[in-house]
């Protein structure tokens, strides 16, 4: 019998059968779902999928998966923090074969879902140091597929080459690289490596079946030589950091100058001695004038610091020993526990516990 599922449209429908029941959101299921593609001829064990991505992806609360045949998982989760995370993290693969991954809204059946497209990160190679920008990396990368536009040239500048991801079509061969003309007539190769690549068709260069599956090698009847081969090894690419600094700009040497010269630097030890120094002379001036003393001739731990850059660290221990002494020499009392220490090699501060108490 013909299933009726699909054979529903050219029934004539019961009362009972046909329109009348509507699903809202109240009736689904609060997760979020991955629907990936395993391009593999092997057949797939969940147990292992479960292991190789687990400690990969790191999900917060954990997930499900389901093996809906074909090839066809689900990935099921309960944070959308790692569905975002993980789909920004493409391409994937399992046992070197791509896994093609979208984010799955469990309305459309899973049959009729396509799998077309995956993002790959792609090296741009050999751009002539004049035109290492973000406006010439768009325009030459446009064939390799759909272009995500970054926000900052940092983001793609790997230093002697250019990074950017693009969504790949499936169906077609990876693109090896690009000939651009030149302003004065010529002509340079620009090669693309990708990133994280998995195993690809040396003979038509897709994604989506290995070698010894080609149809050119099969049409070939296997006699095709390795040198007969469009692609090679020379697609792949390491990882490229983004965050590793690849170059430095340097201020002028004057305007450098003169600028340490005026500004006051204050690391976090400074502040701390800094306050312990206020602490200090508040006390010292409470004894004073109740001794009856003046303190008009004494220069104040705040008016101290006010110095250049580079005596700072001596001011900040000679006022901070003045200090101490000074509160030694008049019999005040005080549970600050504080000793500065200055070295003056490194010029930095050490605070080491005593007891001011005479």
């Amino acid at each position: 019998m013909e299933d009726l599922t699909q054979s529903w449209s050219r029934l004539t429908l019961t009362n009972r059968e046909g329109p009348g029941c509507s699903l809202t959101a109240t009736d689904s299921l609060e997760e979020l779902s991955i629907l990936a593609k395993f391009f593999t001829k092997r057949n797939l064990s969940i147990d292992a999928i479960a292991r190789t991505f687990n400690p990969i992806w790191r999900a917060r609360n954990g997930f499900k998966i389901q093996n809906y045949g074909d090839h066809m998982v689900l990935f099921t989760f309960d944070n959308k923090n790692d569905v975002d995370r993980i789909i920004a993290s493409e391409p994937w693969s399992f046992d070197k074969h791509l896994v093609a991954m979208q984010k799955y809204d469990k309305e459309t059946p899973i049959d009729e879902v396509k799998f077309e497209r995956a993002s790959f990160w792609v090296q741009l190679h050999g751009i002539p140091p004049k035109y290492m920008t973000k406006e010439a990396a768009l325009k030459i990368s446009g064939v390799i597929g759909e272009v995500t536009v970054p926000k900052e040239f940092k983001e793609i500048d790997g230093g002697n080459f250019l990074c950017l991801q693009v969504s790949i079509d499936l169906s077609l061969p990876l693109c090896r690289g690009r000939l651009i003309s030149l302003e004065n007539g010529r002509q340079v190769w620009i090669s693309f490596k990708y990133e994280r690549l998995p195993n690809v068709c040396y003979w038509c260069g897709r994604l989506t079946h290995d070698d010894k599956e080609c149809e050119i090698w099969i049409d070939n009847e296997g006699t095709l030589k390795p040198d007969d081969r469009q692609f090679g090894p020379g697609l792949r690419a390491s990882a490229f950091t983004p965050t590793r600094k690849m170059g430095l700009t340097v201020p002028g040497y004057y305007s450098s100058r003169k600028k340490a010269e005026t500004t006051i630097v204050t690391t976090p030890m400074e502040a701390e001695v800094t306050a312990n120094l206020e602490q200090l002379a508040m006390i010292i001036t409470e004894n004073t004038q109740a001794n009856g003393r003046s303190e008009t001739n004494r220069v104040t731990p705040t008016k101290e610091l006010k110095c250049n850059a580079q005596s700072n660290n001596n001011c900040v221990a000679e006022s901070m020993t003045r200090d101490i002494n000074y509160g030694l020499e008049n019999n005040i009392k005080t549970d600050m526990n504080v000793e500065p220490l200055l070295d003056p090699q490194q010029h930095e501060f050490q605070l080491h516990s005593i007891n001011i108490n005479t």
